[in-house]
């Protein structure tokens, strides 16, 4: 097998399926998800199907922890002693201590070998990241040139999603619980982005439907640059997930898509019957 001479790392919140990390050439180092019972390393241990069985039957939230330096730099040093040069790209650093233990395992190697990339995003957007790298990468470019092409696909990544139901943000003590009941019985559905960083919410919508609408809305406003991927992602509910390429493909002129399901980290606030939508604005 011929040698990659620059290896993508990422880690588990970005949501690619085992085929998709072979296929791409990209190492995925998991997060572990810790349950009352057990703790299990997400998207290795566990089925989506099993985490959001587990979700819904559990009586305390999970709670998810960081890769630590140690084990990030055992898959550094596996790279580099097969003489690859390593580009990592992960989770945001507002949301997860992940990126500052790479940037601690990557100080044990020789500068240039590993370089670290913050990507101020999660889980679909992030894969949507790690697909312009690969796509990068196999394009010729260094580590250190991926390092400066990514700047500015990061700052324009767009992120939509539109969540369900409010019993896992209640419970995870993200919105009251009389704001939850009246949700419910309303059918809001909370429409988040990420915005430097961070989850954050930016209107609601009543039905998943009008939901589905408020996400085409948002990316017409910011529209998609189509040299670029766009992504497509649900929690649990492949159903609304084609519901949502069926709605949002036309409008926005998409001729190709990629699709994921995802994990805990998203998962575990927004429940089963999340679809959302990543992209590189123009």
């Amino acid at each position: 097998m011929e040698t990659i001479a620059l290896q993508i790392v990422t880690d588990s919140t970005c949501e690619l399926t085992k085929e998709d990390q072979d296929r791409l050439g990209v190492i995925v180092v998991p997060l572990t998800v810790h349950f009352t019972d057990a703790s299990y390393r997400d998207g290795i241990d566990l089925t989506r199907e099993e985490f959001y069985n587990k979700l819904e039957q559990a009586e305390t939230m999970p709670t998810t922890s960081m890769v630590p330096p140690e084990q990030f730099e055992e898959v550094f040093s596996a790279c580099v002693d097969r003489g690859d040069d390593v580009v990592g790209i992960f989770i945001s650093s507002d949301i997860s201590g992940t990126y500052h233990a790479a940037c601690i395992a990557s100080e044990s190697f020789p500068v240039g070998r590993v370089s670290v990339i913050d990507s101020r995003s999660a889980s679909m957007s992030l894969a949507l990241l790690v697909l312009e790298a690969v796509k990068l990468r196999d394009a010729g470019s260094s580590a250190a040139e991926l390092v400066e092409q990514m700047k500015p696909l990061i700052k324009n990544v767009r992120f939509f999603a539109a969540v369900n139901t409010l019993k896992y943000l209640r419970k995870g003590g993200r919105i009251s619980a009389t704001s939850a009941v009246v949700g419910e019985v309303l059918g809001i559905k909370p429409i988040v982005t990420i915005v430097d960083g961070t989850i954050h919410s930016i209107g609601k919508a009543r039905g998943m439907t009008s939901a589905i609408k408020h996400l085409l809305q948002e990316a017409m406003r910011q529209m998609p640059d189509l040299c670029h991927e766009f992504v497509f992602a649900h929690t649990g509910a492949p159903e609304l997930l084609e519901k949502a390429i069926s709605q949002i493909k036309g409008p926005l002129g998409l001729k190709s898509y990629f699709t994921c399901e995802l994990g805990a980290t998203i998962g575990t606030y927004a429940g089963r019957g999340c679809v959302g939508v990543a992209y590189i604005a123009e």
